[in-house]
C-alpha cells in the first residue's frame, strides 16, 4: 500500500478488509510488525482498535520488548504479516540483526500473506525509495521478494514523484512501481495481479525508462467496495 489502511484511514477499512479477504481462513491470524515506528504504543493501539472489530485474530510482534519464545515459529504461525510505516532504514537494520528478513522470506515461500504500507510496502521490493527527515530521498536495498523499486505516497508528498524519476533516470534505482495514498498493488508470485484503492482518485503506476525518458503507466485501479471486494 502506498499509504492508507488503519493508521492513515481509520474510518475507511476497504484496504484492510481486502487483505483479510485474501486468506482462505475463516478467522485469519494477522500480525502487525511495527518495527519502523519503534513499536509506537499509539500505532499498535490503532491496529488493535481496527482489527479486533473484524473477523480475524490480531497480534503484534515486538523486537524492542520481545513477546515471543521462538521468532521463526511465531512468524510462520501467522496467516498475514502486516508491516507498519515509519523509518525503513531502522526497520531493515533491526530485521537483519534478528534474522527476521530471512524468516519473512521463509514465510513468503510457505504462503503467508505479506503486506504493509509506506515502509511496510517499500521493504518487500529490491529497491525502496525512502524519505529521511529534511533531506533528499534516496534508495535503500530491501528484501527483494518483489523485483524492481517502489515509491509510496506518490501523490501525498510533492517531492516523491520527481525524486523517484531522478533516481531511476540516474540508474541509482531500478524501474518499478509507485502508489498514491489509498492505492495498493496485489502481487501474486511476484507478478501484478491487479491494483486496488480505498479512494476513488487514488492510482497505482508502473514506472519505467526508455531512451532516458521516464514512462508512467497508470495501472487499472479498482475502487474497492466497503466489504473489501472488487467492484
Amino acid at each position: 500500500m502506498g499509504g492508507g489502511g488503519f493508521s492513515m484511514e481509520p474510518g475507511n477499512k476497504r484496504l484492510d478488509q481486502y487483505i483479510l479477504n485474501q486468506s482462505n481462513k475463516k478467522k485469519p491470524r494477522i500480525c502487525l510488525i511495527p518495527t519502523a515506528s519503534g513499536d509506537s504504543k499509539g500505532y499498535i493501539k490503532r491496529f488493535y482498535n481496527c482489527f479486533s472489530k473484524m473477523n480475524c485474530a490480531p497480534t503484534h510482534l515486538s523486537l524492542f520488548k520481545p513477546n515471543f519464545d521462538n521468532l521463526e515459529s511465531f512468524i510462520l504461525n501467522q496467516d498475514i504479516i502486516y508491516v507498519g510505516g515509519g523509518n525503513t532504514r531502522n526497520l531493515l537494520l533491526l530485521w537483519k540483526d534478528w534474522e527476521l528478513d530471512k524468516i519473512l522470506k521463509k514465510a513468503y515461500k510457505k504462503g503467508v500473506i505479506l503486506t504493509g504500507l509506506s515502509a511496510g510496502s517499500i521493504c518487500w521490493f529490491e529497491d525502496g525509495i525512502t524519505d529521511p527527515l529534511n533531506a533528499p530521498l534516496y534508495k535503500l536495498n530491501c528484501l527483494g521478494i518483489i523485483k524492481g523499486s517502489h515509491c509510496p505516497h506518490y501523490d501525498g508528498e510533492a517531492k516523491r514523484r520527481p525524486a523517484y524519476h531522478l533516481l531511476i533516470k540516474s540508474g541509482k534505482a531500478k524501474p518499478g512501481f509507485a502508489m498514491d495514498d489509498g492505492a495498493a498493488i496485489h502481487f501474486f508470485d511476484g507478478k501484478v495481479k491487479h491494483a486496488i484503492s480505498s479512494r476513488k482518485k487514488a492510482k497505482a503506476y508502473r514506472v519505467t525508462i526508455e531512451k532516458q525518458k521516464i514512462k508512467e503507466e497508470i495501472l487499472e485501479t479498482h475502487y474497492l467496495k466497503v466489504d473489501g471486494n472488487l467492484n
